[in-house]
């Protein structure tokens, strides 16, 4: 046989080619162009390339974050081409950062990190009574995060390099009380004024128009008229939430994960305690705070004198109102349950012992410990339900791979029906009507996302009615959709549109009579002040616009007010005309009175903010940040900047 392949050399290659060059035109095409798109260069940094790959695995590790810390958040915020934008804009932002560390060698110091990672509340609960770090506890929880301690440490340190960075401008920024009148002044100046609003839709029964005006208006505008190509599409999305909710542990699956865990969940060290809250105002002057500490500090002493006293005490001290009729319990807690100055004072106490004035921005704080659970190993059936979620979560991942190559080859090898791919994996197939090539503003989901729309609407898609690719839309996310009807750009004809002919043209005619008749009673107004019919006054500020438009406020706190009353008339944007006349101008309101100090530091965070920003895009600059992807159009809802 060997004899044979070896004289016949030409032929054996002739037949190999024509098996092999048909599987990879089936199988290996479709493979290598999602490879060359995962490689496909969204932005680059100092030369360097971020990939489609990298942005699609941040955006992943975003969507997951987020649910981790808000288990009930809505997926569909995710969904967005403008979520996904943001998440590249925050990856290019870290890339800057990054380079921007490494040439300018700004490395944390050793002692700096150990600080930063012996005030980790995660790794302080992890230090026992001698106050020796448990190192196997510590390894163990790393490792079920896909981490060791030198991964998790470079990472920590990293961190710490980035934000070291913009540290030195962030933090240097300093405002005079000069600095922060010039800049808050203009903030909370009000503005006493008068407004006549012109509306169009008041306008809109003055206008009466003919069949041959609509007629021309339609010839005039045929472009505005014009109806996007649309289809009825059928599509399936296989997600890792839907694998989830398919997957049943046995018994004995979930008692071996929870014998693989049990350090995880070993259960929080809880503290009992209750408390005396005096309440101090945010605004409250430095005279008052000290009162209201020196009467805490009274209070301290009458409890450490007699602690059998300390609920009676609080029934009758306290200003916690959700504590105070039951002595101040507070029942037990855990660490991240209270404010930092209070969880740390009641940890640090023994069971019985009274803390001193401890301050949060509640207030003044007295604190006493009546009970202490120490940390212990949770039960089986305490933690089942989250050993279920924990499991199923770690199933489907496993699970979705596979799945994933199922439903990628489906759609393309049965490409003119949805139906197999979804018997095969238990999918949904959902519908929707009037689908365009580009999502309506508001639309979420697998269609609103570009790359989807774009196969869908590819001339073999559209002509032969197949399905499209798998498209991943998100992180552990794929979809394929179908034309199952479709309807090319056109323009109706009148007859067909002629009430929406009518309402634009009457909607244009009514908003010009607004204008002209509004600009006519400035003109009149300002003549003749005396004639002037306008409602009754309003302050308003740069912070408070009450019932008034936006943008009338705004026309209203820019107009020149060397002479008083000024009139100034301005496009509603809404179709109509305001006519303003600004009456006075006043100084920001008395009460609640202005803390300099606080003000000072506010404008100088502000000043800090401004600077890191702007040092950010000179790094920017110097490095040659570009990000290619094209950035989403953004939704602007009514009454929104």
């Amino acid at each position: 046989m060997f004899e044979f392949i070896r004289k016949h050399s030409k032929i054996v290659m002739v037949l190999l080619f024509l098996l092999i060059i048909p599987s990879f035109v089936m199988f290996g095409i479709d493979g290598y162009r999602r490879s060359m798109e995962q490689r496909a260069t969204v932005a680059t940094v100092d030369g360097h390339d971020v990939t489609q790959g990298e942005w699609d695995e941040a955006h992943r590790l975003t969507v997951e974050r987020a649910r981790q810390q808000s288990p009930n958040i809505d997926a569909k915020f995710f969904d967005t081409p403008q979520a996904k934008y943001m998440t590249l804009e925050r990856l290019v932002r870290e890339r800057t950062l990054q380079v921007a560390a490494s040439k300018y060698h700004l490395d944390p110091s050793e002692g700096r990190l150990v600080r930063t990672l012996q005030q980790d509340p995660s790794i302080a609960a992890l230090r026992g009574a001698d106050g020796k770090l448990d190192v196997a506890q510590y390894r163990q929880i790393l490792a079920t995060q896909g981490m060791t301690p030198e991964s998790y440490e470079a990472r920590v340190a990293g961190e710490l390099a980035l934000r070291q960075v913009l540290a030195g401008v962030d933090t240097s920024a300093i405002a005079t009380q000069a600095q922060a009148d010039a800049v808050l002044k203009p903030f909370f100046q009000q503005r006493n004024i008068q407004v006549a609003m012109f509306k169009a839709a008041e306008f809109a029964a003055k206008v009466a128009p003919t069949d041959a005006e609509l007629q021309a208006y339609y010839d005039g505008h045929q472009a505005r008229f014009r109806k996007a190509e649309q289809a009825d599409v059928e599509y399936v999305v296989l997600d890792l939430d839907g694998l989830k909710q398919s997957i049943v542990p046995a018994e004995k699956d979930l008692r071996d994960f929870y014998a693989q865990n049990q350090a995880r969940l070993l259960g929080q060290e809880e503290r009992r305690a209750s408390h005396i809250l005096l309440t101090v105002p945010k605004d409250a002057p430095q005279a008052e705070r000290d009162k209201i500490k020196a009467r805490a500090e009274q209070i301290l002493a009458t409890v450490r004198k007699d602690p059998a006293k300390f609920a009676e005490v609080a029934r009758k001290e306290s200003q916690d109102p959700g504590s105070a009729a039951q002595g101040g319990d507070l029942n037990f807690f855990a660490r991240g349950a209270m404010v930092k100055p209070f969880e740390d004072a009641a940890f640090a106490l023994k069971k019985g012992e009274i803390s001193d004035v401890v301050t949060s921005d509640f207030g003044y704080h007295i604190i006493q410990v009546t009970d202490i659970k120490a940390q212990r190993q949770r039960s089986f059936e305490e933690v089942r339900p989250e050993l279920e979620a924990q499991f199923r979560q770690q199933e489907a991942q496993k699970r979705f791979a596979e799945a994933a190559d199922t439903f990628t080859n489906t759609v393309y090898e049965q490409a003119d029906s949805l139906k197999p791919v979804a018997d095969k994996l238990k999918l949904t197939v959902r519908s929707a009507s009037n689908v365009g090539r580009v999502p309506a503003p508001g639309t979420a989901g697998p269609l609103a996302n570009e790359r989807l729309l774009t196969a869908l609407f590819a001339p073999d898609a559209v002509e032969k009615k197949r399905n499209t690719e798998a498209v991943e839309i998100g992180p552990s996310q794929l979809t394929a959709a179908r034309i199952v009807k479709y309807t090319p750009a056109r323009t109706p004809p009148f007859a067909e549109i002629r009430d929406e002919v009518r309402a634009q043209f009457v909607r244009e005619k009514a908003s010009e009579l607004a204008m002209k008749e509004g600009e006519a009673r400035l003109a009149a107004w300002k003549a003749a002040p005396a004639s002037a019919s306008l409602p009754a006054a309003v302050n308003v500020s740069r912070s408070e616009s009450g019932q008034l438009l936006p943008s009338v406020v705004a026309a209203a706190m820019r107009a020149p007010s060397a002479s008083l009353p000024a009139w100034v008339g301005v496009d509603s944007g809404d179709g109509g005309y305001a006519v303003i006349r600004i009456n006075k101008i006043e100084a920001r309101a008395a009460t609640p009175a202005p803390d300099p100090a606080a003000e000072r530091a506010q404008v100088a965070q502000s000043w800090g903010s401004a600077e890191s920003n702007a040092y950010l895009e000179w790094l920017r600059t110097q490095l040659k940040v570009q990000i290619k992807a094209p950035k989403p159009v953004t939704v602007t809802l009514p009454g929104i900047g």
